[in-house]
């Protein structure tokens, strides 16, 4: 039988069903992200993995918000994290879903990984919003489901990979949080493959709805736009990842030199998130080459309008 799970609420940082040798664990695991945060976090994951191998094998059940349980392996390298009650997870998402929790939009969640930010945004502080969590690997898969019935099972998982068309692809990888369909995939699962427009056909989404349509699909971002044309010409915001070592600025390139969209950028030393017409600015703001950074495309009036708003909020505080 399966142990239950360690409790920890990131309010009040009470830690509750966990033994001497696990609560000293959570201290080391909080304290090296507090000490790691200087250099964006660099060798936590390892140090974090290396020290799970030395606890019981069960979850953790980390509290968000009133409304909101995340729950993953205790001593996670990637997800650990949260112990630090400072660590702010994805700042420049957090701005846009905190600011739009009075708009009625879906979350796409894709590479929903464990489902963190579906757990969040349909959380009542965040507005109670429908999502749908997209995942196609089994190992994670699984905890994304725990995920959505811990909490009362309000978002939907959808067990599949995003892409530029309906297929088949094989994963690859060996870290829960970067399997991906972009590699040779030699002995990965194979893994059904939709477009996001798939959504539209198959009746999940309605083509004239808001969205915001998280992609954290490690590789494949440009695909994944390329079979999104109808949602993207809509009030929908994409919100992509740009790798810290692509000096070429892949992804924030396509979405300026390929598409109608614009394309946004958080600028952390305006504090505002930032329409820009050239790359150079990332040059600036990616100064880690191990971490991800969130930029965003949108060709809606709607969602711009809304973004300008956030940052005469922010200039007003």
């Amino acid at each position: 039988m399966a142990m239950p799970p360690i409790q920890f609420d990131r309010g009040s940082g009470a830690l509750e069903g966990a033994n001497l040798w696990e609560r000293t664990a959570a201290l080391a695991l909080a304290t090296g992200s507090k000490i790691s945060s200087h250099f964006s976090h660099r060798g936590y994951n390892m140090c974090a993995n290396l020290l799970r191998k030395t606890l019981p094998e069960r979850d953790i059940d980390i509290r968000l918000n009133a409304d909101a349980i995340f729950a993953f392996p205790y001593g996670d390298g990637y997800w650990s994290k949260l112990l630090n009650r400072s660590f702010s997870y994805e700042d420049e998402l957090e701005l846009l879903f905190q600011h739009s929790a009075d708009v009625d939009y879906t979350l796409l969640d894709c590479g929903a990984n464990y489902g963190y930010w579906s757990v969040l945004v349909s959380s009542a502080p965040y507005g109670s919003h429908k999502a749908i969590a997209i995942e196609p690997s089994s190992q994670n898969f699984a905890k994304l489901k725990n995920n959505a019935e811990i909490n009362g099972n309000r978002f939907e998982a959808m067990k599949c990979a995003i892409g530029a068309a309906r297929g088949t692809a094989r994963l690859s990888g060996t870290k829960h949080e970067a399997f991906s369909i972009a590699g040779d995939g030699d002995g990965g699962e194979e893994v059904p493959v939709i477009a996001l427009d798939n959504l539209i056909d198959d009746g999940k989404v309605s083509a004239n709805g808001k969205f915001l349509i998280k992609l954290d699909v490690e590789g494949v971002e440009i695909e994944a736009m390329k079979g999104g044309t109808r949602l993207l010409q809509g009030d929908s915001v994409i919100l992509c990842e740009e790798h810290g070592n692509d000096p070429h600025h892949t992804v924030s390139r396509y979405i300026l030199e390929q598409t109608p969209l614009k394309l946004i950028v958080y600028d952390p030393r305006s504090n505002l998130l930032e329409t820009v017409t050239e790359l150079s600015i990332l040059d600036r703001i990616k100064v880690s080459t191990h971490v991800g950074y969130n930029v965003f495309g949108t060709a809606s009036a709607f969602w711009h309008n809304r973004i300008s708003a956030l940052n005469a909020a922010r200039r007003a505080q």
